[in-house]
């Protein structure tokens, strides 16, 4: 193995979209209602003006200053557009007006970007296109539909100093299977508790999540090493589970060896105030009805069900498309 290869896979990789870093819901209704020149054309004429900070703005920027503090490149974040090399600049001048450092992108001029997450060994891709994050789900990544809806938290006079990194997942079907959650689906709460007390000491699968929590909370604590304990990475968890279904997830983390700094059992309450009380940067659920109430307090972004199925029958169609 090269040593730039082992320098990638040493380093947390963030893949993100335009749509995810920057807010283009002007853009985007001009692609959606009059076409992708009209978007082209658009794009060409304001690519010396800096589009506003969006959803995963505040999450990146927060993890880029890791590197100054750490005196190493811990994160390495990529641009991953379907924009056309020529509708570009303006992304890059945008990222410059921000003083974001970021130095790789992927553009596909409105080409799938599945292929290349595992080119560029992504350990985390948000998006707000759902085919692109479906697949990196499918391929093992951890992935997540970024909810564009504006909320107060990405509000471009909000924009200050790189603050803490405060990440939050939802347990079932995010950092573990869904296992447990289609016990509760099928056959109601009862039997749930009764599954989850009976496995207590079974550690749940790992989820699409699990890996990059595994990561992360390395990098927590290399950096709580550098900065003698204290860390400028906080997570929680933030599940609808309650007792007794706490235990089997706290058991699991535990045999994981990860640390989760909060966590919220919540027993099917609401999670909006619990995330915005938090400061979460961004917050992964695999519930649409969770992630759209998120997102009208904290960033938020939506976690697909693994298909495996769909990933490979989707492989078979980029392979004809290349060898056509």
């Amino acid at each position: 193995m090269s040593v730039r290869v082992q320098d990638q896979l040493n380093k947390m990789v963030i893949g993100i979209s335009a749509r995810a870093l920057f807010d283009t819901t002007r853009e985007h209704e001009i692609y959606e209602k009059q076409g992708v020149e009209a978007y082209c054309r658009y794009q060409v004429a304001h690519e010396l003006e800096p589009m506003r900070p969006g959803p995963g703005f505040g999450l990146i920027r927060s993890l880029l200053a890791l590197n100054k503090a750490g005196g190493e490149e811990l994160v390495e974040v990529i641009i991953m557009s379907h924009n056309s090399p020529d509708t570009s600049l303006r992304i890059f001048n945008t990222i410059r007006h921000y003083g974001l450092a970021i130095t790789r992108a992927v553009l596909v001029s409105g080409a799938s970007l599945a292929p290349y997450l595992e080119a560029f060994h992504t350990d985390l891709y948000l998006s707000a296109c759902e085919e692109d994050v479906q697949y990196a789900v499918d391929s093992g990544i951890a992935a997540g539909i970024v909810c564009t809806e504006r909320g107060g938290s990405f509000d471009v006079d909000a924009v200050g100093e790189p603050a803490q990194i405060r990440i939050a997942f939802d347990g079932d079907a995010v950092l573990f299977t869904d296992e447990s959650e289609r016990i509760f689906q099928t056959d109601g709460l009862h039997a749930f508790e009764e599954n989850e007390e009976r496995n207590a000491r079974n550690p749940l699968a790992e989820g699409p999540f699990a890996n990059f929590l595994r990561k992360l909370s390395d990098l927590q604590k290399k950096l709580s090493d550098q900065e003698g304990g204290n860390c400028a990475i906080r997570t929680a968890l933030v599940t609808s589970r309650s007792a007794p279904a706490h235990e089997r997830v706290i058991r699991t983390l535990r045999s994981w060896n990860v640390r989760v700094d909060e966590a919220f059992f919540l027993g099917g309450i609401e999670k909006k105030a619990v995330l915005a009380a938090f400061g979460a940067q961004i917050f992964f659920d695999d519930q649409s009805v969770h992630t759209l109430s998120a997102a009208q307090a904290v960033p938020a972004a939506r976690v697909p069900y693994r298909n495996i199925k769909r990933r490979d029958s989707f492989t078979d169609e980029i392979s004809d498309d290349r060898a056509s």
